[in-house]
């Protein structure tokens, strides 16, 4: 405690939101997720004239060009600070690195969960107004798509979040994010093995992520919706760990 009563972990975290809700850029980036996972997916949703899809899938198939604008966001917290040396107020303000990280993610991920829900929310609705058929948005596939793909793109902030904090230099820092997600699908697209495809969409953040939002042929997916979001979920613990272990180890 400190003399205004609160805990050092609560000050921390204030300490960042207060950094990041007056920063436009970050702002602007939130809108940007919103919008662009919007008019993705009703893009898609518009073009669906038959019947044989995952309504869903498709009407959230925005997430994919969203989550690369959430990355950037991730990585935005870290590498400004770095950028401008800011980073030296930061850890004189707040000395337990461990602190800093954990109060960023917090903050991130809190912020990103807020600007996803709303995307995915918006997603949904486009869906049900465009797509023939289409299902309630409140049975339980299409709910279970809805909260998994909110917490694929925190997850993706949280990943961004980490490597920024290992890599430090934002422009190396994105490309190393977007490699991430992007090449695995990419190499499953290049390669003809079944098995190697399938492991690939197994292992790779984004495919295996992705999985969450399917709510039909699930008997027919590489990977579980939830087991699919728990190995993003590793990825990005594994980036938050090393992140967490340069920061401690290395100067300002």
């Amino acid at each position: 405690m400190n003399a205004t009563g609160l805990p050092a972990w609560r000050r921390a975290c204030r300490a960042e939101w207060t950094k990041l809700r007056t920063e436009s850029g970050f702002r602007w980036l939130l809108a940007c997720a919103v919008v662009v996972t919007v008019a993705v997916g009703a893009a898609t949703s518009g073009t669906v004239r038959c019947c044989g899809y995952d309504p869903a899938r498709l009407a959230l198939s925005g997430v994919t060009v969203g989550q690369a604008v959430v990355a950037v966001l991730g990585v935005l917290c870290v590498g400004g600070e770095y950028g401008t040396g800011m980073i030296h107020t930061t850890l004189s303000a707040v000395p337990a690195r461990t602190r800093v990280l954990a109060a960023k993610a917090v903050v991130v991920g809190a912020a990103v969960a807020g600007a996803g829900l709303v995307a995915v929310l918006g997603s949904l609705l486009a869906g049900h107004l465009l797509l023939p058929g289409a299902p309630s948005m409140t049975d339980g596939p299409t709910l279970r798509a809805a909260v998994g793909s909110v917490l694929y793109l925190v997850l993706v902030a949280l990943l961004a979040l980490g490597l920024a904090f290992a890599v430090r230099e934002g422009a190396v820092a994105s490309g190393t994010v977007l490699a991430l997600l992007y090449l695995f699908p990419l190499i499953g697209h290049v390669v003809t093995d079944p098995w190697l495809q399938r492991q690939l969409s197994r292992v790779g953040p984004m495919p295996a992520g992705l999985a969450v939002q399917a709510t039909t042929g699930l008997d027919h997916l590489p990977i579980a919706p939830w087991t699919g979001l728990g190995v993003l979920a590793l990825w990005a613990a594994a980036g938050l760990l090393l992140g967490g272990a340069v920061l401690r180890r290395r100067d300002a």
